[in-house]
């Protein structure tokens, strides 16, 4: 084990950290920049780098900042933002659906004029 803590992939492409004090960072390479389309077999061979503070997996040609993937929660502010954009967004709810049929009801979307407010 190195100085910084050790590093182990499931089957299942689930990582997990183990720091030199305790803490445990687990996670799916799914969910994390860089590794979203990482097979099983590509995350192994991963190693901490000497500081403690980076992970590299060498078959992906990919290093993980630790610091950064706990600020930004497993990637930077940007990415996390689309991906909750892209979950939000395909959201299906019952509020959603009634909301649906009453606008069917009342004729559908108003259609557009070609009428343009001055700026």
């Amino acid at each position: 084990m190195s100085r910084g803590g050790s590093i182990s992939v499931s089957a299942k492409a689930r990582i997990v950290i183990s720091l030199a004090s305790g803490l445990e960072i687990a996670f799916s390479a799914r969910d994390v920049q860089g590794l979203e389309n990482a097979r099983p077999n590509d995350l192994t061979d991963a190693e901490i780098s000497p500081s403690g503070l980076g992970v590299h997996f060498p078959k992906l040609d990919v290093d993980l900042y630790i610091p950064a993937l706990l600020e930004g929660f497993l990637g930077s502010r940007n990415w996390m933002a689309s991906q909750m954009g892209r979950v939000g967004g395909s959201a299906s709810t019952a509020d959603k659906a009634a909301a649906a049929r009453k606008n069917g009801k009342l004729g559908g979307r108003p259609k557009k004029t070609g009428i343009v407010a001055a700026a």
